[in-house]
């Protein structure tokens, strides 16, 4: 699913306009890039969270030469799925199966 079929969607699903629907899915989008530029975590609940994560220096290599390169900390933004989101797509948490005992009978 793209940004574009998502506007489609919102936009018969609500009767609005494409533009409308265009602009709530931009203003939405803005508000998570924003916070998350500001360092905050975003919570969407059930559906997950967006975070915030810092990446160490490490040492890497280039594939081609061979040589060592020094690859610099940054921080990357994360998606962690919540509850609902995890239910929807995998379907409930089982219990797990039992755990056998080591002893014989």
């Amino acid at each position: 699913m793209t940004k574009a079929d998502i506007v489609d969607s919102l936009a018969n699903e609500h009767e609005l306009s494409k533009r409308q629907a265009g602009e709530i899915v931009d203003l939405i989008l803005d508000e998570i890039t924003s916070a998350l530029k500001q360092g905050e975590k975003v919570q969407l609940i059930p559906f997950g969270s967006f975070v915030v994560r810092e990446r160490r220096a490490r040492t890497g290599r280039n594939p081609q030469t061979g040589e060592v390169l020094k690859i610099a900390a940054r921080k990357v933004p994360a998606f962690a799925p919540g509850k609902g989101l995890k239910d929807a797509v995998g379907g409930p948490k089982r219990g797990g199966a039992a755990k056998k005992s080591g002893r014989k009978k």
